[in-house]
């Protein structure tokens, strides 16, 4: 899998800043690192757009878990992202 372009939605981006203080920064830093490792969550409501989970580390260390949707056209729609760590 690869994912080509990241896809932010405003609310998203205020839930992500406030809730988990992750940035966009951070997600996208998992989401293109070479080794990134990815699975499959839940099936999507529409063919070919699946839940999936990348978990990784943003270039500052931190250890991050990154929710999405993988579209069929390489990108990806986030949905949530918090440290690994968190409960």
């Amino acid at each position: 899998m690869r994912v080509e372009r990241v896809i932010w939605l405003p609310a998203i981006v205020d839930k992500l800043a406030s809730k988990h203080d992750v940035t966009p920064k951070e997600v996208e830093d998992v989401l293109f690192h070479p080794q990134l490792y990815v699975r499959r969550v839940e099936r999507g409501y529409r063919s070919g757009e699946d839940v999936y989970a990348a978990m990784g580390q943003s270039v500052g260390g931190r250890y991050l878990i990154v929710f999405f949707i993988y579209k069929q056209s390489r990108e990806a729609v986030i949905v949530s992202a918090r440290d690994m760590d968190s409960h």
